[in-house]
């Protein structure tokens, strides 16, 4: 469905892609240079992400041209219309996205009420305050590790995308054992080959401003992010980051997809057969969105913590033990789980 308001400065696509699990639940993305073709990409990779951590429902997903740092009083004005417009749509579930957050859900719920991903205040379970998204890729990556041949503790971390995904991920990691050598966001990339300071960067974050106003450390521009030698590399950005046309400069042994849709299915295949472990998106990133479902059904905070550990775990220790047995893409095995999940309920 195309939303065009102009009186409003409204254009915006919604895809639903599949409803046989139940209504679809897909977050509302932000951004001056979003498509079509990108929704659609996006709403399939939440049909395979909510069948393959056993949701009640298909996937969706909403794009909204414009630029999120737009003033709150215009940003309100556009999701307001936007759920009106929408607002007989019951076949999909308003969530958050990047360049839309709690704040934002809680415009959506005065509209239609058909909405996750709530402010505490309002009943919501506040999945960027407690990290869900970042929470789990930190699961994700401890049962990969088993699969490789380094351990966390030292592993030199690299995120790209410092926002509500990379900034628990990498607080998480650490904590773990983890050195975060280098971060980029939409301003450039900061590199510290002795650690950064993710305390200190989120802080940066909180007041409106840049990883480039981090002090101690080598400034360098956007995509530089991707030359830094690591161990683990987390994009948790924008999609398609890593492509054929850049892939040889990635320096890393695994790559764990905070983003959606963040790598080409080609670039994918070529880290395979360079032996880099790569954790395919709708797998690693599905902590946010087993959050907000469970929000929509009444769990509780501590209930959806518990079933982002247990599922995002058990489906990666599910889909790398197929991988190796079978000699196959890590997506390969992971897309014919969430397949079959699906077509069963179809």
């Amino acid at each position: 469905i195309h939303v065009h308001v102009p009186s409003i400065g409204l254009k915006a696509v919604l895809v639903v892609d599949n409803v046989a699990k139940g209504p679809s639940i897909g977050g509302i993305r932000m951004a001056p240079d979003v498509t079509t073709d990108e929704c659609f990409r996006l709403a399939r990779a939440m049909t395979l992400k909510n069948a393959a951590a056993g949701l009640p429902h298909g996937g969706g997903k909403i794009v909204v041209y414009g630029d999120a740092k737009m003033p709150t009083e215009e940003k309100q004005r556009l999701l307001r219309g936007l759920a009106q417009v929408l607002r007989d749509e019951q076949s999909y579930i308003f969530a958050p996205d990047m360049g839309t957050d709690e704040e934002c859900m809680a415009w959506i719920r005065d509209e239609v009420g058909r909405v996750v991903g709530l402010p505490r205040e309002l009943g919501g379970i506040p999945l960027d305050e407690i990290g869900a998204t970042g929470r789990g890729l930190a699961e994700v990556v401890d049962v990969a590790l088993e699969y490789c041949d380094f351990e966390l503790q030292g592993a030199r971390l690299v995120v790209q995308g410092f926002g509500a995904v990379g900034k628990h991920v990498s607080r998480f990691l650490v904590e773990r054992g983890a050195v975060l050598v280098a971060v980029a966001d939409s301003g450039g990339a900061v590199h510290q080959p002795r650690g950064l300071d993710v305390a200190a960067l989120s802080a940066i974050k909180e007041a409106g401003g840049s990883v480039l106003d981090y002090e101690d450390g080598e400034k360098l521009e956007r995509e530089a992010v991707i030359d830094i030698p690591c161990d683990i590399w987390i994009p948790a950005a924008r999609p398609d980051v890593i492509n054929t046309d850049n892939l040889s400069r990635l320096d890393t042994r695994m790559v764990v997809q905070g983003a959606n849709i963040p790598v080409t299915r080609e670039a994918e295949s070529l880290l395979h057969q360079q032996g880099v472990l790569c954790l395919p998106d709708f797998i690693a990133n599905a902590g946010g969105v087993i959050c907000a479902a469970m929000e929509y059904h009444g769990s509780t905070q501590s209930a959806a913590l518990q079933a982002i550990e247990e599922k995002l775990r058990r489906n990666t220790e599910q889909v790398l033990e197929t991988a190796r047995r079978e000699q196959i893409l890590p997506r390969q095995a992971a897309m014919a789980m969430a397949e079959q999940r699906v077509r069963k309920a179809m």
